[in-house]
């Protein structure tokens, strides 16, 4: 699969604070607190009006978008925290990587460009860029082994720049990381949630149940919908625990659990 890549990457907040007022500019959200501006040729020449033909294609030096106009943003942004701009470009597994870091107004590292990805992880220009911006490995043994900054950062979210400038744009309502960290935690316990009410209604395969649906309904007074499937759920359960059930046992059983259900409704 393709994959394109013309960002600045800094801590999420300071991006923002960079980027406020300037049309068409958004800051993705990375993990670790990090953010990423998708590098388009309107955030490019809106600020410091980059000139026609001034970009780095065929000059000689790395980054294919580059200038002394752009450099100099680079630096300004840099003055409240260090920033990377990072190129990459692959179609058909070829294809490079460039980097460079600015930290207190200057570039302290970089540009650094590689097409050929046979060292060790740890020196490919983005991940190299990553490190010093203190992004740091997981610290699971899985992720560790492969210590790949690019892949713990997020950088794999998104395939292309389109890709980026949706995911800005998805986040522009929070205003800190914080702020879309706890709304991105909320969606996952929500997701969860829903999940685990699904479960309970999705009927176990080759598990008998003592009652069929018709009898259930007939048994709570309900008519058909999500609580029958539930019902037949802790039916096939009850089964799993204790056996084989006799009508009056599951009977039983289903009166109980309707208790509980409408218990927990009132609860709430």
């Amino acid at each position: 699969m393709p994959y394109q890549l013309n960002a600045v990457i800094g801590v999420f907040d300071l991006l923002r604070s960079r980027i406020a007022g300037t049309r068409e500019a958004v800051v993705a959200p990375l993990r670790q607190r990090m953010g990423l501006v998708p590098v388009t040729k309107q955030l490019v020449e809106e600020p410091a009006g980059l000139p026609t033909g001034q970009d780095g294609a065929g000059s000689g030096q790395p980054f294919t978008v580059m200038s002394p106009a752009f450099e100099q943003i680079l630096s300004d942004w840099s003055r409240g925290g260090p920033i990377a701009y990072v190129e990459a470009d692959f179609h058909g597994g070829h294809g490079y990587q460039t980097a460079a870091v600015w930290r207190t107004g200057a570039k302290v590292w970089g540009p650094a460009h590689t097409r050929v990805f046979t060292g060790p992880r740890e020196d490919w220009p983005i991940n190299a860029a990553l490190a010093l911006l203190d992004v740091v490995p997981s610290s699971s043994e899985e992720a560790s082994s492969h210590d790949d900054l690019f892949l713990e950062a997020g950088l794999g979210w998104e395939q292309d720049m389109d890709g980026w400038q949706l995911a800005g744009r998805a986040a522009r309502w929070a205003a800190t990381y914080d702020e879309w960290h706890a709304e991105q935690l909320a969606e996952h316990e929500r997701t969860a949630r829903a999940a685990a009410e699904c479960e309970k209604y999705r009927r176990l395969p080759n598990v008998p149940v003592a009652l069929d649906g018709r009898a259930i309904m007939e048994l709570l007074g309900l008519p058909p919908g999500p609580l029958i499937g539930a019902a037949t759920r802790h039916l096939q359960d009850l089964h799993l625990e204790r056996g084989p059930l006799s009508r009056e046992e599951a009977v039983t059983g289903l009166r109980t659990w309707a208790v509980e259900q409408d218990t927990r409704r009132r609860a709430r």
